[in-house]
């Protein structure tokens, strides 16, 4: 089970993420991509299943988005109305807080007391960004209210590169009651390295335990799917970059090189005695990158089963 798992501080654990589809569709369109998410997740050997909760994060840079901000629907409305009753695995439910106001966020979390339910909390993309509620705010509404409720948080190896205290950020929200994190999906593998180490000798150093990092890989199969990590604030360093770009196959390179970064941060964790896990995520809406999807994420399951060195 997933929540023993996270609760154990296991390594190993594997997720498949995806998002909603778009709230413009109509029940018969919804019914119909439901049906497809379905059939493509339902036999996946994963101990769940992330639904993102899409927000638009034009105010964190002043660059153009490559690819237009379009609402989905809410992820805990998808997992409910058209999900739920098909998978035979928990849902984790990512919520953007700063979407919501105090009374609103109240209700969503008292609506959830006493049900196995698992979820993310995202605070704003900038600090430009108007909200209702901030992390901290959800924290203690979460202390408050949802008790029982499995709270996972976000980690981004991006950030250690330059404030050097993703660690410190994380031991944070631990002590806020989260029990896991998942990270920004990874292209510098040196900066992930990092941050756990660093992660590790903090924990050392001042007899703290650590919570299961779940790193996220996320098939590429275009040069503009490739600005829009970028815009998202993905590093990817400059060889590689250069590699994806004129490589042959650029989703095939990409599969590759998130099958290695894996491999490389799943044995460094083990070194180190973190407990590492992975996030999949299939966000495009291409056959192909969907279908790479599956075969990462396959892939990145030998690695766990120690099927592949």
């Amino acid at each position: 089970m997933l929540k023993q798992k996270i609760k154990n501080r296991q390594s190993g654990i594997l997720l498949y993420g995806m998002t909603p589809p778009r709230v413009k569709n109509s029940k018969e369109e919804l019914k119909m991509i439901a049906s497809k998410h379905i059939d493509r997740i339902k036999n996946l050997d994963i101990d769940g299943l992330i639904l993102y909760d899409i927000q638009d994060e034009s105010d964190r840079t002043k660059e153009e988005r490559p690819f237009p901000f379009i609402e989905t629907l809410d992820p805990c409305v998808y997992a409910k109305n058209f999900l739920d009753s098909a998978l035979n695995f928990p849902v984790i439910i990512y919520r953007a807080v700063g979407k919501y106001d105090k009374k609103g966020f109240t209700k969503w979390l008292e609506d959830r007391v006493g049900r196995e339910f698992y979820t993310v909390f995202v605070g704003a993309a900038s600090k430009k960004t108007n909200v209702a509620i901030g992390l901290k705010e959800a924290y203690r509404l979460k202390k408050e209210i949802g008790g029982d409720i499995t709270l996972g948080g976000i980690m981004i190896p991006e950030r250690h590169i330059i404030k050097k205290d993703e660690h410190l950020r994380v031991f944070s929200k631990i002590e806020n009651g989260c029990e896991y994190f998942v990270s920004q999906a990874v292209y510098n593998v040196d900066a992930a390295k990092e941050f756990l180490r660093d992660y590790s000798l903090y924990a050392k150093e001042n007899d703290k335990t650590m919570a299961p990092i779940i790193f996220t890989l996320t098939p590429c199969g275009s040069t503009k799917t490739l600005d829009f990590m970028k815009w998202l604030g993905i590093h990817i360093p400059v060889q590689l970059e250069d590699k994806l770009k004129n490589s042959q196959d650029i989703l095939e390179e990409s599969v590759k090189t998130s099958i290695d970064t894996f491999r490389e941060l799943y044995s460094y964790g083990k070194q180190r005695g973190i407990p590492i896990g992975c996030n999949v995520e299939s966000v495009s809406i291409r056959r192909v990158e969907i279908e790479a999807s599956v075969v990462l994420l396959k892939e990145v399951k030998k690695i766990i089963d120690g099927e592949t060195e």
